[in-house]
């Protein structure tokens, strides 16, 4: 098997001035073109652990690859700029326009003005945005939906191989969400990426993603696919996956038929 692109390895890390371990001993490995989401509650760890990666915060113990380079190793300016990152609601620069978004890190890695033109055309078309309307504009005269696609593209921007995504979806109302994270889906698959994404919601990633780790208490409890999920005997595992299925069966129980209504 090739090596993970993504490793964590028995990682921890403590706050200072808390008692509370935020990340505890936690080892995960992503393979090269898996989608994987990280599920909890608040206060689980899996937003710091998914900071650690990208060094916007720094591990106590243990260590952590990207592309088979201990991060520790890697300058952490070079080494966010070759790992798409999407932000709750977007994350936008708001003095910069859409165009000026997209094209932050090109920029900043001494792209030519023309080519980087181009790549923000090419990304608006990605991300299903057309490029009139939208390219000029500054993130408050977008809506929640198109800002979190302005945020895919400008992560998408320097073609990175590696996307990490916290929360990207949450913020948004129930269609745009929906949508959205099928457009990303199908964006993972054809642009090769591996993607590790925050929720706190189940039933995303079930539907999202193709294997699945749950957090509680800064712990990694369980990982696996839906169906390896299932086989665990954790209490709280459990209760997380038994809550799309109730929800799934009032639904049923609420909503005609279709063609019956």
């Amino acid at each position: 098997m090739s090596p993970p692109l993504i490793a964590y390895a028995n990682v921890s890390k403590t706050f200072d001035g808390t008692r509370v371990i935020a990340v505890d001993d936690v080892s995960l490995d992503v393979a090269e073109g898996e989608f994987v989401a990280i599920v909890g509650g608040s206060g689980s760890g899996k937003t710091t652990l998914l900071r650690l990666a990208n060094r916007l915060i720094e591990a106590d113990a243990g260590s952590i690859t990207i592309e088979g380079d201990d991060v520790r190793s890697v300058d952490p300016i070079l080494l966010r700029r070759r790992i798409g990152y999407v932000f709750q609601s977007g994350g936008l620069f708001p003095h910069l326009t859409v165009a000026g978004n997209i094209g932050i890190t090109p920029k900043l890695l001494g792209t030519a003005p023309a080519e980087i033109s181009a790549r923000v055309d090419e990304l608006l078309d990605l991300v299903r945005l057309d490029r009139a309307p939208y390219r000029d504009r500054l993130p408050h005269e977008l809506s929640g939906g198109q800002r979190q696609r302005v945020g895919v593209a400008r992560a998408l921007a320097a073609r990175p191989r590696i996307v990490l995504m916290d929360e990207p979806f949450g913020a948004l109302d129930p269609l745009t969400r929906d949508a959205l994270g099928d457009d990303f889906r199908e964006l993972h698959g054809k642009l090769g990426l591996t993607t590790v994404m925050i929720t706190h919601d189940m039933t995303e990633a079930i539907l999202l993603a193709d294997r699945i780790a749950v957090m509680r208490g800064g712990k990694l409890l369980a990982q696996g696919t839906p169906a390896e999920l299932s086989e665990s005997g954790d209490a709280y595992v459990g209760e997380l996956l038994r809550t799309p299925r109730r929800q799934a069966e009032r639904l049923g129980a609420l909503l005609p038929r279709e063609g019956a209504a």
